[in-house]
């Protein structure tokens, strides 16, 4: 008899531990709302497929010879993006006409030269030290003889989605609706060598790791995979709930009320033999347990192949997929408090 009153003891505890997280998680729900919805509408209205396209035709052209890390091609491409930043008016923490974060040759491998991360941001205006970072990978394969890997995709789809809210967020800021955190827009250099650019910055961050409040990382949204031939409305997120469930959660608001995308979690398993949690820049920001989210639509027949070419992209869908992203950064930024760390990853 002792031994049944224990059991069942123990039983109603469990239970009553299940409704607690159930509840806490609907309070968490609850309390993401999107008071200014209209507001985001109106400049997520500013981020066009036209302009998506100019971005990722130029920024994977022949002209800069396929972005390799610390040869010319991809120092061509790191002054198109900071240019872009100057004909906008977005400024660079590092000061006037100085956006360059340069990796020296000795942090790399493989005899890679030096090579600049590139860096532009907004300043918030009610917690400036409080940091959101959009990433984004600006390198790619480089050349050979006879190929240029020019690397629409990969990435030059993230690359243009982070030119374009970047400028999203500038229009707000001058129509006086400026973000209340500081929003960085961070290009790494070497991702495709073992993460480089973003291992450089979190071992030597411009801003302070402990006040990043969130990374959202972009690499690879313009493409439909075969998974997906049938239903194309969709994107991959990684990494969304596994230090924040509240980011998680914003997210998917943004994602109801901004984009209607096929929000596919598939690729987040531990199980996933691919291991796409710990392949792009956001995970140097998860190892110092920043919360995360990766954007990617999947590989291809053209991953890392010449033929990752611009004329392959889906530019509508390109636009739904940064509009999401854009959301759920607006809300990131503006939010009255900043988002909680409750899970340990």
């Amino acid at each position: 008899m002792k031994a049944l009153i224990v059991a069942s003891a123990l039983t109603l505890v469990g239970s009553c531990a299940t409704l607690s997280h159930t509840e806490k998680l609907q309070k968490i729900k609850d309390n993401i709302v999107f008071t200014d919805a209209n507001i985001i509408n109106n400049y997520a209205q500013t981020i066009t497929s036209a302009e998506l396209n100019t971005h990722v035709y130029k920024f994977s052209s022949d002209e800069f010879q396929g972005r390799r890390a610390g040869e010319p091609g991809h120092h061509k491409a790191a002054n198109y993006i900071k240019d872009y930043y100057v004909k906008e008016g977005i400024t660079s923490p590092l000061g006037s006409n100085n956006y360059y974060q340069i990796v020296p040759e000795s942090f790399f491998s493989d005899d890679i030269k030096s090579s600049p991360n590139v860096i532009a941001y907004i300043e918030g205006s009610v917690y400036p030290d409080e940091v959101l970072i959009i990433s984004g990978h600006s390198d790619h394969e480089g050349f050979t003889e006879n190929d240029i890997y020019n690397g629409a995709d990969d990435n030059g789809s993230g690359t243009a989605a982070m030119l374009e809210m970047a400028q999203a967020f500038k229009k707000a800021e001058n129509d006086g609706f400026p973000p209340k955190r500081s929003i960085v827009f961070l290009h790494f250099t070497g991702e495709e060598v073992d993460l480089t650019g973003s291992r450089y910055y979190t071992k030597y961050p411009i801003f302070p790791l402990h006040n990043t409040i969130a990374n959202l990382n972009i690499d690879m949204i313009g493409r439909v995979d075969d998974t997906h031939e049938d239903n194309p409305n969709y994107i991959y997120l990684i990494g969304s709930e596994r230090l924040s469930t509240e980011l998680h959660y914003i997210s998917e608001s943004a994602n109801k009320n901004f984009a209607k995308l096929e929000l596919d979690y598939r690729l987040n398993s531990d199980s996933d033999p691919n291991q796409y949690y710990s392949r792009s820049d956001h995970y140097n920001f998860a190892q110092q347990g920043i919360p995360v989210i990766f954007y990617f639509s999947g590989t291809h027949d053209d991953y890392h192949e010449p033929t990752d070419t611009a004329e392959k992209i889906n530019y509508p869908l390109l636009r739904k997929r940064t509009v999401l992203i854009f959301a759920t950064a607006w809300y990131i930024a503006n939010n009255e408090k900043r988002i909680e760390v409750d899970q340990d990853s």
